[in-house]
C-alpha cells in the first residue's frame, strides 16, 4: 500500500496504473461512452500502463487529454478529492468504479473507487 502525505488525513492509496494519452486508437482499445475516451486495459500490461484516446467531442479536461497521469485506488473518493484542484469532478463512468482526476505536484492524479 502506497501511502502519500499530500493527502491531508492521510488517505490511503495504492498505487493502479499510469495513463498515457495518445493520438491513434490502438486494437483491443475499450470506449467509455460518458467520457468519450477509448482506453487500453492497464491490468494487461506488464508495467501497468493505460493508453487512452480520446474523441475530438471528450468532456474531458484538457490536462487529462493531453498529459500523462499516475492513478491510484483510495477508499472514499470524496474524501480524497476535499481541498483539491479538482480536473473532473467525481463520477462513475462504469458499474463498480468511481474516478475523478485532480492536478497536484505538477501533474494530473487520477483517483479510483472500487465497488
Amino acid at each position: 500500500m502506497f501511502r502519500k502525505p499530500f493527502f491531508k488525513g492521510e488517505i490511503n492509496m495504492t498505487y493502479h496504473h499510469t495513463g498515457i494519452p495518445i493520438f491513434e486508437k490502438k486494437e483491443g482499445m475499450a470506449f467509455i461512452e460518458p467520457l468519450k475516451v477509448w482506453v487500453t486495459d492497464a491490468g494487461a500490461s506488464p508495467y501497468k500502463t493505460e493508453w487512452l484516446y480520446f474523441e475530438p467531442d471528450s468532456p474531458m479536461a484538457a490536462a487529462v487529454q493531453e498529459e500523462t497521469h499516475v492513478a491510484y485506488v483510495v477508499e472514499d473518493i470524496a474524501e480524497a478529492v476535499k481541498g483539491k484542484s479538482v480536473l473532473w469532478p467525481v463520477c462513475e463512468p462504469m458499474p463498480g468504479l468511481k474516478i475523478a482526476f485532480i492536478y497536484d505536484e505538477g501533474m494530473p492524479i487520477e483517483l479510483m473507487q472500487v465497488g
